[in-house]
């Protein structure tokens, strides 16, 4: 457990890492598109591939943090008074609409 948590964490430290260095990238890449329309059809598809690393890291974010999830316990449980005053407040606002 111990060494999924550690290979997780390092992952995660590196996918910030990646991420920071392409927002860096697609920074400069923008402020050299603003000067003229030419260079969009130049470096266009540069911009477009710098685009889709940050999607695939923001993936890999959201799996990651299931992983993260999934490796802890869950101690969080709903009572039963909590159960039932949630579904009391369901019941109210649900009359209240249909009024």
């Amino acid at each position: 457990m111990k060494n999924l948590e550690e290979t997780l964490e390092n992952a995660l430290e590196n996918i910030q890492e990646d991420r920071s260095v392409t927002k860096e990238l697609l920074q400069d890449l923008m402020k050299y598109l603003a000067v003229t329309d030419e260079r969009h059809r130049e470096v266009g598809s540069i911009a477009a591939k710098y685009v889709e690393t940050l999607q695939r890291s923001n993936e890999q974010l959201v799996k990651i943090a299931s992983l993260m999830q999934k490796s802890k316990p869950s101690s969080f449980e709903f009572s039963s008074e909590d159960k039932n005053q949630l579904y009391d407040l369901i019941n109210d606002d649900k009359d209240a609409d249909e009024e």
